[in-house]
C-alpha cells in the first residue's frame, strides 16, 4: 500500500457544537454539548487516512505544552508515525473554538504553532520511502506557504505525487500565489467557496476550467451537492451521501483522505470520487473532526446500500 506523508499544521479544535444562534458582539449565546478534540485540516486529513487503513507519517510543529502533548499522542494512538513532529518550548500550540451547528459553523482561531512551520523544515530526505505528499490550510501555513511550490517541486523530484486542500483565507484576499503552487501540484482539493474564491468564477464548471494548467486535477467539494471535477473537459459530478449530521467540523478533510486513500490504492476516478464523498459525510456523525471518522468497511457498506 502506498505511503503518504501529510506537511502542516497542528492544533486543538474546542468545538462548541448545537449552537443557537452564531454569537455577534455584546451578546451571549449558549450551545448544546462540548467537546477538545484534535484539529487542523492537515492532521484531520492523516487521522482519516490512517482510520482508513493509510500509512502515514506527519511532519509538522508543536508548543512543549498541554494542547501540544494532547495532539501528538492522539495521532500517535491513531497510528500515524509522529517521528517527525517537532515539539518546541519558544511555540505555543495553536487552538481553534469551532462553534458548529449541523448546518454550518464559524471558527476562531489562535496560529501559535501553526504559522511557524517553513518549507526549509521539510528536508528532501523526509521524503525517502513515501508515494505521496499531502498539505492542508495553505493560507493559514504563513511560514510554509511562500516555499510549498518548491517543496512540492522536489517531492516530484523524489518520486511522489503531491495535493493541496488551500482551506479558508482568513484575509479574504485569496492571493494569486496558489496559482502558482498548483503548477507542481497533482490534486487540488478547495470546497465550494475556495474554488470560486480563488478561480474568481461563480460557475463551478467555468471556475474548474479556469484552473485547469495541464497537470491538477482539481477536484471540487459542493457540500450537500456532491463533489465534482472535471474528465475530458465535461464536469464528473458525485452526490453527496445523506446524513443526519451533528457536527461538519473537518467534512472536507475527511474527503480528502476518503479520496486520496482510494485513488492511491488504484481505483478508477469515479470510485474515488464516491470514497470520498462517503467518508465525508460519514464523519459528520459525532463532535469534532475525527470522532466518528469511517473505516474501510464503512465506507464500503454506504456505497454498496445506494448503488
Amino acid at each position: 500500500m502506498k505511503r503518504v506523508l501529510v506537511v502542516g499544521e497542528i492544533n486543538v479544535d474546542l468545538v462548541l457544537q448545537g449552537a443557537h444562534a452564531f454569537p455577534i458582539p455584546g451578546k451571549e449565546v449558549l450551545v448544546d454539548d462540548v467537546v477538545m478534540t484534535l484539529g487542523s485540516a492537515s492532521a484531520i486529513c492523516a487521522m482519516g487516512l490512517a482510520r482508513l487503513g493509510t500509512p502515514v507519517a506527519f511532519l509538522g510543529k508543536v508548543g512543549t505544552d498541554p494542547w501540544g502533548a494532547f495532539c501528538v499522542d492522539a495521532m500517535r494512538a491513531a497510528g500515524i508515525d509522529v517521528s517527525r513532529v517537532t515539539s518546541d518550548p519558544k511555540l505555543k500550540t495553536g487552538v481553534t473554538v469551532s462553534i458548529s451547528s449541523p448546518h454550518d459553523r464559524a471558527l476562531v482561531s489562535y496560529l501559535g504553532s501553526i504559522r511557524a512551520l517553513r518549507a526549509e523544515d521539510v528536508p528532501s530526505t523526509a521524503f525517502a520511502g513515501f508515494d505521496h505528499l499531502h498539505v492542508s490550510s495553505y493560507y493559514l501555513q504563513e511560514g510554509l506557504r511562500p516555499g510549498l511550490r518548491g517543496l512540492f517541486a522536489r517531492a516530484h523530484v523524489a518520486g511522489l505525487t503531491t495535493s493541496l486542500d488551500p482551506g479558508f483565507d482568513p484575509s479574504e484576499r485569496w492571493e494569486a500565489d496558489i496559482v502558482s503552487t498548483l503548477t507542481e501540484t497533482d490534486f487540488f482539493l478547495p470546497n465550494e467557496v475556495e474554488l470560486i474564491s480563488i478561480a474568481r468564477e461563480a460557475d463551478i464548471p467555468v471556475a474548474l476550467r479556469q484552473l485547469e494548467n495541464g497537470r491538477t486535477r482539481v477536484v471540487a467539494k459542493l457540500g450537500a451537492e456532491g463533489c465534482m471535477t472535471l474528465e475530458g473537459g465535461q464536469p464528473l459530478a458525485v452526490p453527496a451521501f445523506r446524513a443526519e449530521p451533528v457536527d461538519t467540523t473537518g467534512a472536507g478533510d475527511s474527503f480528502d483522505a476518503g479520496f486520496l486513500h482510494a485513488w492511491l490504492g488504484g481505483r478508477p476516478l469515479l470510485e474515488a470520487l464516491r470514497w470520498g464523498a462517503a467518508c465525508g459525510g460519514l464523519s459528520t456523525r459525532g463532535l469534532g473532526g475525527t470522532s466518528r471518522q469511517a473505516d474501510a468497511a464503512e465506507v464500503e457498506r454506504l456505497i454498496a446500500s445506494v448503488s
